[in-house]
């Protein structure tokens, strides 16, 4: 056991602002259309809003390792709770100028606050991902990740609906149309409210200001020495690393441009108006936040029968919430019923994994290959749902390759960590990438998607790849995982 394990009080107040990720990426998807009809602004243009929010990952953790390179880890300076709240307070600044870019119907002001709210968010990041992860048994670091990560998609789900009944609600309620963005702003304002008001929770938390992280997260079974070398070497000089980061990057780039380029593909093929995309978006969030809760059942300290009874309740629990929170804001639920049976194949897929995250990226990546075939090859709701899976295929890989990635860096793990949340960028370079391929005069929207394919394709191949180079290095999740049965028989044998 990590001595950096916390309270689980301490660790819901941590994964808290995992839930503001997903609120304000979520609801992007729905700005890009209601900017893209009310401005005339083209698909490529619209996805500069995903390009903006996510560019200003890289930005920030660029600023960051710039920082630490001159004056030593900004992290380990301030604390790591600090850094978190300092982050929440810099996003709230940019949700301040969602008033006056609304009042100006200014795109470039639009776009520049979501910049500044992605900046805040990319030291939220930086400080809260290696957190989770040090935060208790090492084994059980991709778990924790992956419920931190279904708390992000109740925002992801949430997010979209609140926005779009923000936007919309009083249209709908009077038959008028929406004639300007003024509505935008106040959705915004509010979370930036929010933002300060955890911010000052997290400033007097009991969370750890500081961590210690253990050189491998399988170090009982690795070869100690073996760690310590790896750990002293060079950054760059593990491959795991920089592989990860382009993992990372494309990653981020096929959840985010499957998503935001979804509400175009919806109006030209099943004909929906900008009003109605709210509850496709949020299943497709919502297949996130199921996949997650699917893979974070080892990670609440069951015992193994009950773990195994969470692992088939824990998906449906979550698409629960996405009925209900789509009941409340009164949409027709009987189309996503059907959802249902998709479900199956993300449990069944995490069975298969047997808690290897590189086995669970090879896996869930295949998955995510023939989902947007289905969806590219198809028409009608069968391609929307099939695009709409691939949710369900993207929810444990950032949990997988942030583990993999960072896996025997010891001392080197805040840097490694500023590196990866850099690459977050993908999500608006792919989308801006697949946006412009979309152009009717260039590949189209449909066909367009096979840009995702490529993305998946790249991470199969990380998940097979960086198996045998962790081997190579004394960490071996398969004897983990081994070990822990082996105990676990023990324990009943006596």
């Amino acid at each position: 056991m990590s001595k950096n394990t916390t309270s689980r009080s301490s660790f819901i107040t941590l994964i808290s602002v995992f839930f503001f990720w997903g609120f304000v990426a979520a609801s992007n998807d729905i700005l890009i259309p209601v900017f893209k009809e009310k401005l005339n602004l083209e698909q490529w243009q619209s996805q500069m809003i995903s390009f903006a929010f996510y560019i200003a990952y890289t930005v920030g953790s660029f600023i960051y390792f710039t920082v630490s390179a001159i004056g030593g880890d900004v992290l380990n300076r301030i604390g790591y709770k600090n850094g978190i709240s300092l982050g929440l307070c810099i996003s709230a600044i940019g949700t301040m100028l969602f008033y006056p870019a609304a009042q100006l119907a200014s795109f470039p002001l639009m776009i520049t606050g979501l910049f500044v709210v992605g900046l805040g968010f990319s030291l939220q990041q930086i400080a809260a991902n290696p957190l989770v992860i040090v935060c208790g048994d090492p084994k059980k670091g991709a778990q924790r990740l992956s419920l931190a990560g279904g708390i992000n998609n109740i925002g992801t789900t949430i997010g979209p609906v609140v926005v779009n009944l923000a936007i919309f609600g009083s249209v709908v309620l009077s038959g008028a149309k929406l004639d300007s963005i003024q509505s935008v702003k106040t959705p915004y304002l509010i979370l930036g409210a929010a933002f300060l008001i955890v911010a000052v929770l997290f400033r007097f938390s009991s969370l750890p200001n500081k961590i210690d992280p253990d050189p491998a997260p399988v170090n009982e079974i690795a070869d100690n020495s073996a760690s310590n070398r790896i750990s002293e070497k060079s950054l760059f000089s593990h491959p795991q690393l920089w592989m990860g980061m382009i993992a990372i990057f494309l990653y981020v780039g096929v959840e985010v441009s499957t998503a935001s380029n979804l509400p175009e593909f919806m109006r030209q093929h099943i004909g929906l108006k900008t009003n109605e995309i709210a509850p496709y978006v949020s299943l497709y969030w919502a297949s996130l936040m199921i996949g997650r809760w699917t893979a974070s059942a080892g990670a609440l300290g069951l015992k193994s029968s009950m773990s195994q009874v969470f692992r088939f309740l824990m998906p449906y629990l979550a698409f629960g919430v996405f009925l209900l929170v789509n009941k409340i804001a009164n949409h027709d639920l009987t189309p996503f019923y059907v959802y249902a049976f998709v479900i199956i194949a993300v449990i069944i897929a995490d069975i298969l994994s047997k808690g290897n995250p590189a086995r669970q990226l090879m896996l869930f990546s295949s998955l995510g290959i023939l989902a947007l075939l289905i969806g590219i090859c198809t028409d009608g709701k069968l391609s929307v749902y099939a695009f709409i899976s691939v949710g369900l295929f993207c929810s444990t890989l950032w949990p997988c390759i942030f583990t993999l990635a960072i896996a025997g860096l010891g001392k080197n793990t805040n840097k490694a960590s500023s590196f990866l949340i850099m690459m977050i960028m993908g999500g608006g370079v792919i989308s801006l990438l697949q946006g412009w391929l979309a152009g009717e005069h260039r590949l189209g929207i449909q066909m367009s998607y096979f840009v995702g394919v490529v993305c998946f394709l790249y991470l199969a191949f990380y998940g097979w790849k960086v198996k045998n180079l962790l081997k190579s290095q004394g960490i071996d999740y398969d004897a983990s995982i081994e070990n822990k049965a082996l105990v676990a028989d023990e324990v009943l044998g006596e």
